[in-house]
């Protein structure tokens, strides 16, 4: 394994941000869930998005995570992983926006992408 860079450390925190959020926090209320939505998949019916939305996007950002952290064996998956990530931040800050979320509700969403631009420019 390489040695830890402040890259290292965005590739761990998005990775394991993004399990967290998809995979053992999908169906709790959080204070940045979009619109009134307590779950993750009424959050995309917040932003008026069809449920295929919910598992495309699912798919990617948990694909995404898992090649960030293989990433560490093989580097080539890291730049198009945090490619991705990025790519969906700047959709889930827009979705925010159309729903005219407070400015709080999207933090996770800019932390995450600045994190993934990191990635990509360090």
């Amino acid at each position: 394994m390489p040695e830890f860079t402040l890259a290292s450390f965005f590739q761990i925190t998005v990775a394991l941000g993004l399990l967290n959020v998809w995979i053992l926090r999908s169906t709790s209320a959080t204070a940045y869930r979009g619109g009134e939505a307590q779950s993750l998949k009424e959050e995309f019916s917040a932003y008026g998005l069809p449920d295929a939305a919910f598992f495309i996007v699912g798919a990617l950002k948990v694909g995404s995570a898992v090649a960030l952290l293989v990433g560490f064996w093989i580097p080539e998956l890291v730049g198009p992983a945090a490619s991705i990530i990025a790519l969906l931040m700047i959709g889930a800050l827009s979705m925010h926006i159309k729903v005219g979320d407070p400015l709080k509700k999207s933090i996770p969403a800019f932390l995450i992408l600045v994190m993934s631009a990191g990635i990509l420019w360090l």
